[in-house]
């Protein structure tokens, strides 16, 4: 069974940092995309930030320069620093795992239960 755990969320100051964390059971991460997702109230699920198997990673225009994903792939985790953050950060942040379909299986993809970042003073 796949599980997807994230913890790192918490009330922060803007301007503040928190990392997030992403464990996974079930799956070899290193050969999954892995992302980080996002949803204010009243909007959509948005990207914010992937990396690939092959580490190329990709950023909302929004947390350019200020979001870093990583993974250690070791330790099955996925990171997502957050730096000098703003109100409009305030979300549920959600881990992901997606790997592409093969001529032999369907696409995989798993999400975790989330976990709030609120950015408030």
């Amino acid at each position: 069974q796949v599980q997807l755990v994230e913890s790192g969320g918490g009330l922060v100051q803007p301007g503040g940092s928190l990392r997030l964390s992403c464990t996974a059971s079930g799956i070899t991460v290193s050969i999954y995309t892995m992302g980080w997702y996002r949803q204010a109230p009243g909007k959509q699920r948005e990207l914010v930030a992937s990396i690939t198997s092959d580490d190329r990673t990709n950023y909302v225009d929004s947390v350019e320069d200020r979001f870093t994903i990583s993974r250690d792939n070791a330790q099955s985790t996925v990171y997502l620093q957050m730096n000098s953050l703003k109100p409009e950060d305030t979300a549920v942040y959600y881990c992901n795992a997606d790997r592409a379909r093969t001529a032999w299986r369907p696409r995989l993809v798993y999400w975790g239960q989330g976990t709030q970042v609120t950015v408030s003073s």
